[in-house]
């Protein structure tokens, strides 16, 4: 964990991601890099010389019109003194049996987000922290570039001025494997997700191209990496000396 804790630091520095004073919604799905996060976070604060609240906030789609138990997370949450809460929604029902959508990836994560972002207003936060780490931003790059045609990729912070939200990702440097060796030597419980399409998805597709490339052509993803960075795309540059 000191490795997720040591990234996230640079992540927070470089990008200037929190403040004091901060109340920050963390989006906690179940899986491993939400949960990484939340914990990394909540760990981050001993040591950082930062004074910020945190609550966890999940968004439980029901998919299958079933409820996921989520008390492993509320009992992670317990031990860190995390502020926790589970809204039942019913996004699973509308995006698989009222809209039957076949790209359901899009119109879900829409509904999340909303669903998200009003739900950190509720708890009066000011900023909200998403899970995506070093691998989802690159991935991201090449399903814009190849899919839609144009460069571009989240960014690292970001104001959403229509509800007074910045959205921060603080694990944008954490390697997803780096994530995946975090999560199992520190046991942290990790919900698993019940979605219909998981594992079959356009992302999945993206990941599995570049894990061919990256064995290929060691490097290959952290030079794609570097490209955006330098330049500058979305947030991503280099701090200025």
């Amino acid at each position: 964990m000191q490795r997720i804790l040591g990234y996230m630091r640079k992540a927070v520095t470089e990008f200037d991601l929190i403040q004091d004073g901060d109340k920050i919604a963390v989006g906690v799905s179940g899986g491993k890099d939400s949960v990484v996060l939340l914990t990394g976070l909540a760990r981050l604060r001993r040591f950082i010389g930062i004074q910020y609240d945190i609550v966890g906030i999940t968004l439980d789609p029901q998919f299958n019109s079933q409820p996921t138990d989520y008390s492993p997370i509320a009992k992670l949450c317990e031990e860190l003194d995390v502020e926790y809460t589970v809204k039942p929604t019913h996004i699973g029902e509308i995006v698989f049996d009222v809209r039957k959508e076949e790209n359901p990836c899009s119109l879900c994560a829409r509904m999340r987000r909303g669903a998200l972002h009003d739900m950190a207003k509720e708890y009066n936060c000011n900023k909200v922290a998403l899970g995506h780490h070093y691998n989802d931003a690159v991935e991201t790059f090449v399903m814009n570039l190849f899919n839609e045609g144009r460069l571009g990729c989240f960014s690292p912070k970001s104001y959403l001025s229509r509800k007074e939200l910045t959205l921060i990702r603080p694990l944008v440097f954490a390697p997803e494997k780096e994530i995946r060796r975090a999560a199992e030597r520190t046991n942290l419980p990790i919900v698993k997700s019940k979605c219909p399409v998981d594992g079959y998805t356009n992302r999945q597709k993206t990941k599995e191209f570049l894990r061919e490339r990256e064995r290929e052509d060691n490097g290959f993803t952290y030079r794609l990496f570097g490209a955006m960075r330098r330049a500058g795309l979305d947030g991503w540059g280099f701090p200025e000396k």
